[in-house]
C-alpha cells in the first residue's frame, strides 16, 4: 500500500506527462505482480464498488477524531473532498502496516461489504490506525468507491510496455477488458499481460478462455483543426457521417456473442436485440460500429438521450425497450472467419463489410444492423455544405478516414489517419450562479459551476439555471474565478455556494433537447466553458428564448 500511495501522490502532484510516465515505470518495475495487477486495474479506469456507506465513514472518522458534527461539516466544506478531510482529522497512526496493495484490497477492502456497523467500525478504526496521511486518503477513496487519478490509460500502457520490453500496441491489445468487473486482477493475469511476445500471440488465437470474447483496442480519430483542403482530394478518403451514439464492437467467437463499449464495459445484456445479431454471424467475426437510438423505419437516428435508459436502468422492461429502440450501425470489419483484418487497408475492409451486411440482410431485420453510408462529393466545398446539415441529420459532422489506413490502436497516426471534422458547438453567453469545489488537485478551488440564462416570461427578468460545467478554463483563470466566488458568496448549501451574479461565460455544448425534468425545460449535452466573457455585463447574457431557439435546429 505504501508504494501505491506514493505513486498516487506523485501522479496527482504533477501535470507533466514525462514525470507521470517515469513514476509509473518506477512503480511497475519494483511492484510485486499481485500488487501491480490491482494498480494497473485502478489506474486504467477500474472502479472499486463502495464497500462502506458514506454516512458510516463520516460517523466513524468524526468519532475517532473527537469532532462535533458541525465542525466536521465545516472542515469538509473547507477541504471539498471527504477522503482528504478524513485523512486530515484523524490522529497520528499508532502502528505501521507492510501489507501490499493486493492484500489490502482482497483481504480487507473487499471483505467490508455487508458487514454490521459495529464490525465495520472496529475494522476501519484499526485500518486507519496503521496508515499515514497519504495511505489513509487512498484507502478511504478505495473504500468509498471514489478513486480516480489524472493519468491516461495510454500512459499506463506505455509504462507497462517499457517495463515488459513489449511493443505498446501488444500491451494495449492484451489490456482490452482489463477493467471488466467480472474478472478480478491477479498475479497470473498480470504476468500474461507483460509476458514476452511470441509468434502465436494473436488476439483470436489466445488460449485463455476468459479472453475469448474480448474486442480489439479501439482506433480513435484526431480532431481536424486545419482546412480539409490540405488533406488532398476527397477521393483519397473514406468519408462518413460522425454518428452520436455508443461506440461499440460486436464480437462472435466460440458460438457466443459479446457487445463491448469503447470504455470496455460489457453491455451485451443492455442490448439483447443487438446480441441476437450474432446468431447469423460466423464464428470469428468482429464488427466495429456505433449503437444508436433509431425508430424502426426511421430515416434518421433519435437523440442520444433516448439511449440512456438502456444504460441507467437496472432492468429493461418492455416499455424501456420500446421507448429506446436500438440499431447497430457498422463501419468497419476487424475480424472475419477468425482472421485479423486490421492490417488490411480500410477500403478493402469496407468491401468485406458491405458483403457481410448484404448476406445478413437476407435473414435479419434491416433495423437491427445498418452500414454507415459513405458520403461522396466532388470537392471539399460541397462536403462543407453537407457538413452544415449535420444537426438536421442527427449527426455531429463528418469522419475522414484514409482509404489505405490500417486499424490502429488508440489515437495514433502510425497506421494511417482518421479525422473527425465536427461542426462547431452550440454556444451561448450565461451567468455563473453556483459554485462547488473540484477534486484531486482542484479540491481547494471552486471549479465546478452552474450557469443560468435570463428568462423574460411575463415581463419579469430572472436567471434560470440550465447547465453545469467544470472544464475549459486555464489554471490561472480558475484561480481568478475562485477568488471571485469567495468574495461574492451569498449562501451555503452543503458544498455548494450561491454567488452574487457578476461573471459571464460563453458556454459551448454539443446537443440540446427539451426536458421536463429541468427547471429551464432544457437539457444540454457535454457543456463546457469556451471562454470567460470579461467584456460582458450580466445584463448582456443570453436568454432562455434564445437557448430554446436552438431546438429548431437540433436533430428530430
Amino acid at each position: 500500500m505504501k508504494r501505491f500511495a506514493a505513486l498516487y501522490t506523485a501522479l496527482d502532484g504533477t501535470t507533466s506527462t514525462k514525470e507521470k510516465l517515469e513514476a509509473l515505470i518506477a512503480y511497475f518495475s519494483a511492484a510485486e505482480p499481485e500488487d501491480a495487477a490491482w494498480a494497473s486495474y485502478f489506474l486504467s479506469g477500474g472502479k472499486p464498488r463502495q464497500s462502506v456507506p458514506t454516512r458510516l465513514l463520516t460517523e466513524f472518522a468524526r468519532e475517532r477524531a473527537g469532532l462535533p458534527e458541525w465542525l466536521f461539516d465545516e472542515s469538509y466544506q473547507a477541504v471539498g473532498d471527504l477522503a482528504e478531510t478524513i485523512a486530515h482529522i484523524l490522529p497520528p497512526a499508532q502502528r505501521t502496516s507492510e501489507l501490499g496493495l493486493a492484500q489490502w484490497i482482497e483481504e480487507r477492502v473487499l471483505t467490508l461489504r455487508g458487514r454490521e456497523p459495529g464490525e465495520l467500525r472496529t475494522r476501519l478504526l484499526g485500518y486507519w490506525d496503521e496508515l499515514d496521511w497519504s495511505e489513509r486518503f487512498l484507502l478511504t477513496k478505495l473504500i468509498g468507491g471514489g478513486f480516480r487519478v489524472g493519468v491516461a490509460r495510454q500512459l499506463v500502457v506505455r509504462a507497462l510496455a517499457e517495463v515488459a520490453g513489449v511493443d505498446h500496441k501488444r500491451i494495449a491489445q492484451r489490456m482490452v477488458g482489463w477493467t471488466d468487473s467480472q474478472q478480478a486482477p491477479g498475479a497470473a493475469r498480470y504476468l500474461r499481460l507483460i509476458a514476452p511476445e511470441s509468434t502465436d500471440d494473436e488476439h483470436a488465437a489466445t488460449p485463455h478462455e476468459s479472453d475469448l470474447g474480448l474486442p480489439y483496442p479501439f482506433f480513435l480519430a484526431h480532431p481536424l483543426q486545419a482546412d480539409p483542403a490540405t488533406l488532398g482530394a476527397p477521393s483519397e478518403w473514406v468519408i462518413e457521417w460522425k454518428w452520436d451514439g455508443i461506440r461499440a464492437q460486436l464480437v462472435k467467437r466460440g458460438g457466443r456473442v459479446w457487445l463491448w463499449s469503447r470504455g470496455e464495459d460489457l453491455i451485451t445484456d443492455r442490448f439483447p436485440e443487438l446480441a441476437s445479431l450474432g446468431v447469423a454471424l460466423a464464428d470469428g467475426t468482429v464488427i466495429d460500429g456505433e449503437i444508436l437510438a433509431w425508430e424502426p423505419g426511421g430515416d434518421a437516428p433519435l437523440p442520444f438521450a433516448r439511449l440512456q435508459p438502456r444504460i441507467t436502468r437496472k432492468t429493461l422492461s418492455k416499455k424501456v425497450l420500446a421507448d429506446s429502440p436500438a440499431t447497430f450501425l457498422a463501419y468497419d470489419l476487424l475480424e472475419a472467419n477468425g482472421r485479423d483484418l486490421r492490417v488490411t487497408p480500410l477500403i478493402e475492409r469496407r468491401v468485406q463489410l458491405d458483403a457481410l451486411a448484404t448476406a445478413l440482410g437476407e435473414t435479419l431485420a434491416v433495423d437491427l444492423l445498418r452500414v454507415s453510408p459513405m458520403v461522396e462529393a466532388p470537392d471539399w466545398a460541397t462536403l462543407a455544405t453537407l457538413r452544415d446539415e449535420s444537426r438536421g441529420r442527427g449527426v455531429e459532422g463528418l469522419m475522414l478516414k484514409g482509404r489505405e489506413s490500417l486499424y490502429g490502436v488508440g489515437r495514433t497516426k502510425a497506421s494511417g489517419t482518421w479525422w473527425k471534422w465536427k461542426i462547431d458547438p452550440y454556444a451561448i453567453d450565461a451567468v455563473l450562479l453556483y459554485a462547488q469545489r473540484g477534486h484531486g488537485r482542484r479540491a481547494s478551488l471552486y471549479t465546478d459551476f452552474t450557469f443560468a440564462v435570463w428568462d423574460e416570461a411575463d415581463g419579469v427578468r430572472t436567471l434560470v439555471p440550465f447547465a453545469k460545467a467544470y472544464s475549459g478554463l486555464t489554471d490561472e483563470e480558475m484561480r481568478k474565478v475562485d477568488a471571485v466566488v469567495r468574495k461574492t458568496t451569498i449562501e451555503k448549501f452543503g458544498p455548494v455556494r450561491s454567488v452574487t451574479p457578476t461573471l459571464v461565460f460563453e458556454i459551448g455544448f454539443e446537443g440540446i433537447q427539451a426536458s421536463p425534468r429541468h427547471k429551464s425545460g432544457i437539457a444540454v449535452r457535454f457543456p463546457r466553458m469556451l471562454r470567460w466573457r470579461t467584456d460582458k455585463h450580466i445584463d448582456d447574457a443570453d436568454t432562455l428564448g434564445m437557448l430554446k431557439g436552438f431546438l429548431d435546429g437540433a436533430a428530430p
